[in-house]
């Protein structure tokens, strides 16, 4: 494993000698612009380990993407090599359907302290609710990027994420109350404290999230890749991209349904995915919006 290697999957060319938030910034967008959040393997018979040379040789040598435990883990690896401060923190997700957290700790986010302010580094959330910069952790203070307004709110010791969204246009009208669309403007995404973990914290969850007939990922198939405008999405047969910001206050959101045969062409063009076993798309209705 080397840092070259991942540079050249990720395409970044910068410098990395400084270890300041604009190279953080930088590297990380690079980040979520070239590796999609997604789950295909447990619809395509693979098994999700979290062993860091099992998701090194997935993420940079295959070209696939992974879930927060694979995408945060090489970040965290990343950033630790090029001598940042960083350690990881575990989330709980808010789920929007139950309106309320999940019990179960499966999200991990990496935190990085530079000149002794800390930092939220989360590659691994996907869709709108994908940071595209690293978040200062101070409670209260709004901090607009790219996908929308993210908030910190800390509250006797637990840090909760939420964003505010803006309008949403829809063309293709068919899709308006689709279930994937989100329809508060300010929703929650997920608490976490500042206890450090490790990825061991998490191999229980890594089994339960690719095997409960209780899991989101279990349910739905989900490759999603930021871009320079917004983001893509394949949920199923289900393909969005989202252009944000693309009138005053308004994000752009296109839909369309892809017919078995154009799934893997759609994952090797829009997703730059290839597969190694056959795919067998999911959408089960639920909680899950883009």
């Amino acid at each position: 494993m080397n840092l070259e290697e991942y540079f050249a999957r990720t395409g970044y060319k910068g410098s990395t000698e400084k270890q300041d938030l604009e190279t953080l910034t930088d590297i990380f967008q690079h980040h979520i612009r070239a590796v999609p959040f997604e789950n295909l393997s447990i619809h395509c018979g693979e098994k999700i380990t979290l062993e860091l040379e099992h998701v090194y040789n997935k993420i940079v040598r295959r070209k696939r993407g992974g879930w927060c435990m694979e995408n945060n883990q090489l970040l965290g690896w990343v950033l630790k090599g090029l001598g940042y401060d960083t350690s990881f923190l575990g989330a709980y997700v808010f789920n929007p359907q139950q309106n309320a957290y999940a019990t179960l700790m499966t999200h991990l986010v990496v935190k990085v302290v530079i000149d002794g302010k800390a930092y939220i580094v989360d590659g691994g959330f996907g869709v709108s609710y994908q940071m595209w910069q690293p978040m200062e952790l101070v409670s209260g203070k709004e901090q607009p990027q790219a996908p929308g307004v993210f908030r910190f709110t800390e509250k006797n010791g637990v840090w909760y994420l939420e964003k505010m969204r803006r309008k949403q246009y829809i063309p293709n009208q068919s899709f308006s109350n689709s279930d994937l669309l989100e329809k508060k403007e300010c929703r929650k995404v997920y608490m976490f404290s500042l206890e450090p973990r490790t990825v061991e914290d998490f191999r229980f969850q890594c089994t339960y999230l690719q095997t409960s007939p209780d899991s989101l990922f279990t349910k739905k198939s989900i490759c999603t890749l930021q871009t320079t405008e917004g983001f893509r999405a394949l949920i199923g047969w289900t393909l969005t991209e989202t252009t944000y910001n693309y009138k005053e206050n308004m994000d752009l959101v296109e839909f369309v349904t892809l017919e078995d045969e154009e799934v893997e062409k759609t994952l090797k063009e829009k997703f730059n995915v290839t597969l190694e076993r056959k795919l067998v798309p999911i959408n089960v209705k639920g909680s899950y919006t883009i």
